[in-house]
């Protein structure tokens, strides 16, 4: 069975403390409740790496670069140990069709598992046509990859 993510920070270090601390950032960032946070910890205590989805829509990609960068070594250790980031167009190496492919293959086979995160505004106004990512508007994609999200 692989590593939970608790088991993970355990190893490199880190008390029940932090995974807790942890544990609520993560919740608080994704915005759910303080009734779901025993959830959030329950699954980062049994559950293998979860996949991601990062999309990205009007934005200037600070979020996620300061995320990366950020200097406390945790933050890098979850993006690159402890979830399968499998689409970000800022952060991986794929582009265009193969990046495309990479988010189609990740909301088939994890279907009602993966994880998605929007960074930046999706605008609406004229149909979405002020922002568009391979030929489909931002608003096309974030409620293609919401309808199964977990």
């Amino acid at each position: 069975m692989s590593e939970s993510f608790r088991d993970l920070m355990e190893r490199k270090g880190y008390s029940r403390s932090d995974f807790l601390k942890f544990a609520g950032l993560a919740a608080t960032a994704a915005g759910i409740q303080v009734s779901g946070f025993k959830d959030v910890v329950e699954a980062l205590e049994n559950k293998p790496r979860p996949p991601v989805i990062w999309l990205h829509s009007q934005e200037c990609t600070c979020c996620s670069e300061s995320f990366v960068r950020s200097s406390h070594p945790l933050v890098a250790d979850v993006v690159f140990d402890y979830l399968s980031l499998d689409y970000t167009e800022t952060l991986m190496a794929a582009a265009g069709f193969q990046a495309e492919a990479a988010k189609k293959a990740t909301m088939d086979k994890y279907k009602g598992q993966y994880i998605l995160l929007c960074e930046g505004s999706v605008p609406s106004k004229e149909d979405g046509i002020y922002c568009t990512i391979a030929g489909k508007t931002a608003e096309h994609h974030v409620k293609e990859a919401a309808e199964n999200a977990a």
